[in-house]
């Protein structure tokens, strides 16, 4: 199958994809809460993706159901969506979770729905500090059991008491969790999905130059006013981070939780539609499109045309020709020779 054959179907599963999660969405603002490893953890979890990424998901989705049933700040249960990013802008190795959260939950006898406190979800202070008690907790626990890997630059830890010392390191260091202002409603949470949820460690539109030793792209540097600049790593280097960034095989990067979670997600967001005054089916039927047309679905769910020229953001691309596979061309010119007595 040709590249470009590729990215369409890609993006048509994405578009797909996206339709699907209408179906799940209320008409209430939405949070975005990230949850970030520190910098030690990150070194531990490459030989351990899994068990550190499990545990990572584990935490963080604890936390905030936790949190939100109590009393004291929401009372209430929450559902959300949780995507697993892996990288920093400079593609290092930068475990973190984005959450996308309703402003608002099901109050727990399921009577009534509740509202967060305008432009406040949750405390990001004790939201950090209970991610931190609860991944040390696991992590410690998963060591117990010798589920952690130890390569050569951290065979000390297989000693207990050098491991007992990392993990005291890691209350001393401050964990953090980053609530960001609240999206619009359901179509600026389409909008995220449709553009972060499905996406790699470095899109095209940030590769500038390739030579035969250098790769050069773009990087926003978030700690000095968003600024954007350029970084050049030799190919070897771009490729290392690069791999950085695969995750074990059959790893579900993003997951639904608490009321989105599947054994509860029907009944619980039908409830959640009666106490809000919305038809059941309104979200699902809010966009029709023709069917088997993924660019009119994709364009219709996220606004952002896949015919558009992404040069000049006027004139629209039309599809001349589709170019078959190399291989597949190959091997067909190889077989008049193949059968040539």
């Amino acid at each position: 199958m040709s590249q470009s054959a590729l990215s369409e179907v890609s993006v048509a599963a994405k578009a797909k994809w996206l339709q699907a999660q209408l179906a799940d969405l209320l008409p209430v603002p939405y949070f975005h809460v990230v949850f970030t490893l520190p910098e030690q953890l990150a070194h531990l979890a490459l030989p351990n993706k899994r068990v550190i990424y499990n545990l990572l998901f584990a935490a963080a989705s604890q936390t905030l159901l936790k949190i939100a049933a109590d009393p004291k700040h929401l009372g209430a249960q929450i559902g959300f969506l949780a995507v697993l990013h892996t990288w920093s802008q400079q593609l290092r190795h930068h475990p973190h979770l984005h959450c996308v959260v309703p402003a608002g939950g099901l109050s727990l006898d399921g009577q009534r729905w509740i509202n967060c406190r305008p432009n406040f979800f949750l405390p990001v202070r004790v939201l950090s500090r209970l991610f931190r008690r609860l991944f040390r907790e696991k992590l410690w626990h998963a060591y117990q059991l010798g589920q952690l890997s130890f390569p050569s630059s951290l065979a000390y830890l297989t000693e207990p008491r050098a491991g007992k010392r990392f993990l005291a390191s890691l209350a001393r260091t401050e964990w953090v969790v980053y609530a960001k202002r609240p999206f619009g409603g359901p179509q600026q949470v389409l909008d995220y999905l449709g553009r972060y949820t499905h996406r790699v460690a470095i899109s095209n539109h940030r590769l500038v130059s390739l030579t035969e030793c250098n790769v050069t792209f773009t990087w926003r540097d978030y700690r000095h006013g968003n600024r954007q600049s350029l970084l050049t790593l030799t190919t070897d280097e771009f490729i290392r981070r690069f791999l950085l960034h695969t995750l074990p095989r059959g790893f579900e990067r993003l997951r639904h939780f608490g009321l989105l979670s599947n054994r509860h997600r029907v009944d619980k967001l039908q409830r959640c539609r009666q106490l809000l005054g919305i038809a059941p089916d309104t979200a699902s039927n809010s966009i029709l499109v023709q069917p088997g047309n993924y660019q009119l679905l994709y364009q219709s769910i996220t606004g952002t045309s896949l015919t558009t020229c992404p040069a000049c953001q006027r004139g629209q691309m039309l599809c001349t020709e589709l170019i078959a596979p190399l291989a597949h061309t190959a091997q067909a010119r190889a077989l008049p020779a193949a059968r040539a007595p």
